[in-house]
């Protein structure tokens, strides 16, 4: 037979451990939770605090990336055949297109959580599909002005429909290791 004391134990191991689960699936179940005014598919309120600041901030690294290691170099004179560090130039080129492009693409993810910015990106998310395809271009060498001129254009867009909601972008050089290193951000989603 049982002795009592170990049943009391067990009793009280049992119950911490029902406190505990039931403190985990309510922690758990209050994350996934839309209530009934959000409707479902719309963005948290969390999201739509920080949508303007992430886009203004992705924004502004395309748009540093564009001039620093696009634009800049080539208005240079550094992608033509021969320059002094053409090569490089044209791989860190190359590495800003991708990475324009990454934070571009982000910034209209984000832009989608404010409801101002979404009406005024969603037009120019199409000219982004032109610059993907710009970032080998350039890592081989094959750019002209028009190239260059598509990054600048997207990236004025992004800037100019932040401004229209009000959203100053302030450009931010990335380094170089920030280009080789970045990742797609799949703005807030």
């Amino acid at each position: 037979m049982l002795s009592p004391a170990p049943t009391r134990q067990g009793v009280g191991v049992l119950l911490l451990c029902c406190a505990l689960l039931a403190t985990l699936a309510g922690c758990r179940s209050d994350q996934g939770k839309v209530s009934a005014a959000t409707p479902v598919g719309t963005p948290s309120a969390e999201h739509h605090k920080h949508a303007k600041a992430r886009f203004a901030a992705n924004t502004g690294l395309a748009a540093g990336a564009t001039y620093q290691w696009i634009a800049k170099p080539y208005r240079e004179g550094r992608f033509k055949d021969g320059a002094d560090g053409r090569t490089a130039a044209l791989v860190k080129a190359g590495l800003a297109g991708t990475f324009t492009y990454n934070r571009l693409k982000a910034a209209a993810g984000y832009a989608k959580g404010d409801p101002l910015l979404s009406k005024t990106v969603t037009p120019i998310t199409m000219r982004m599909e032109e610059l993907k395809k710009l970032g080998s271009k350039l890592r081989r060498g094959q750019v002209r002005e028009a190239d260059i001129r598509s990054f600048e254009k997207a990236v004025t867009s992004f800037k100019s429909a932040g401004k229209g909601a009000g959203v100053e972008i302030a450009q931010t050089i990335p380094s170089a290791s920030q280009l080789a290193g970045s990742q797609p951000d799949k703005g807030g989603r």
